[in-house]
């Protein structure tokens, strides 16, 4: 690996030497989300490996370019995860490229997100200087955490070439339950037993031919897993059968993602107790509440981001819509205007670490 970072390094030194922008990639499997990158390919798969892994510590190092897929099966045969359950989307799902775009999966609200379980990075900036953030332990911070930072920066700020994860046991015993509930009833509840001691692990409100249903996840312990199944009752779900549901969902597979119309999917961020939006299009609820996925056309999008603002959210375009008539989705921005004093902040520290601006223009913009 330390000859793949030396050949990586004199790339990124070259680049800032010519103000040339570079593409970095790593599996390509999030290539749809953000604005097409510009410039010379700077390839991280060259970087893989598990660097170290101790189970007794929770605690595991890898190379940027390690596939996904490799890391959670090496956790696997120790009786770990990540819990966090970031998503793959495509096979060549990379450690690297799953921090920079940091994303999460159905058991966030629960368990926390990417970000909170990056322990330390190693990174390239845009004078190709090797810099080191954090550590392999929880309490290693002293001011501001970068290494968390670099957590959905898409690699606008720099090249991670390493990455150290907190990772759990699994858990030793779950169960899904089904609820047929309308979106108003569904968020009703899932408020309510947000503050019960239960379970909890992940939600998910739908509609499955014209359906509505709420799906909900308990994980923990055999008793509490047990008695709540009692006490909330519902339909319990094979386990074979959920564990299907929950992996569609992780991944996007699921019947609601796939694109029939122009329009285009957001994604929705909002406070857990924010009630039915009321949105005309097809709707699913992740994470309490607190995720919501819709689809919109281009033209509705000034619209669905009001409608966020005035209830403290957001509204990112996830992808962009399915067929030709949806270009003008080409010219609506990917994500929700950032606040200007957090715009300032951001760009300050995009010129800290990369002042030529070569890494992975327009990615956020």
């Amino acid at each position: 690996m330390d000859t793949a970072l030396s050949t990586l390094t004199d790339q990124v030194r070259s680049a800032f030497a010519a103000t040339r922008a570079l593409h970095i990639r790593g599996g390509g499997s999030k290539d749809f989300y953000g604005e097409a990158r510009q410039g010379e390919l700077l390839d991280t798969r060259v970087l893989h490996g598990i660097v170290s892994y101790e189970p007794s510590e929770l605690v595991v190092t890898a190379g940027a370019g390690t596939p996904l897929a490799e890391l959670e099966q090496l956790l696997a045969t120790k009786g770990q995860y990540l819990p966090f359950e970031p998503p793959h989307f495509a096979g060549g799902a990379t450690v690297g490229g799953m921090v920079a775009a940091g994303l999460s999966g159905p058991a966030r609200a629960a368990s926390g997100g990417m970000r909170d379980f990056v322990l330390g990075v190693q990174m390239l900036n845009g004078r190709a200087q090797q810099l080191r953030f954090g550590g392999q332990v929880m309490k290693n911070v002293a001011g501001y955490d970068v290494s968390r930072l670099m957590a959905g920066s898409f690699g606008t700020l720099g090249v991670i070439t390493e990455v150290s994860l907190k990772v759990l046991p699994l858990p030793v015993a779950q169960a899904t339950l089904r609820f047929d509930l309308d979106q108003p009833g569904a968020l009703r509840q899932l408020n309510v037993w947000a503050g019960k001691p239960l379970p909890l692990n992940a939600s998910c409100w739908l509609r499955e031919q014209g359906q509505p249903r709420l799906y909900l996840r308990l994980r923990g312990a055999h008793a509490a897993v047990h008695a709540a199944c009692r006490d909330l009752g519902g339909d319990l779900l094979g386990q074979a059968q959920a564990h299907t549901f929950w992996q569609a969902l992780r991944e996007h597979d699921a019947p609601f993602f796939a694109a029939t119309t122009s329009d285009c999917l957001w994604r929705l961020g909002v406070p857990d107790t924010t009630a039915d939006l009321q949105w005309p299009g097809e709707t699913l609820v992740e994470w309490g509440g607190a995720q919501r996925w819709v689809w919109a056309s281009p033209a509705q999008a000034g619209a669905l981001r009001e409608k966020l603002a005035a209830v403290g959210g957001t509204a990112s375009l996830f992808r962009r819509g399915g067929h030709s008539d949806g270009s003008d989705s080409l010219f609506t921005p990917i994500f929700h205007p950032l606040a200007p004093a957090v715009q300032g902040i951001a760009d300050a520290l995009k010129k800290q670490f990369d002042p030529a601006g070569i890494f992975n223009r327009p990615r956020l913009a």
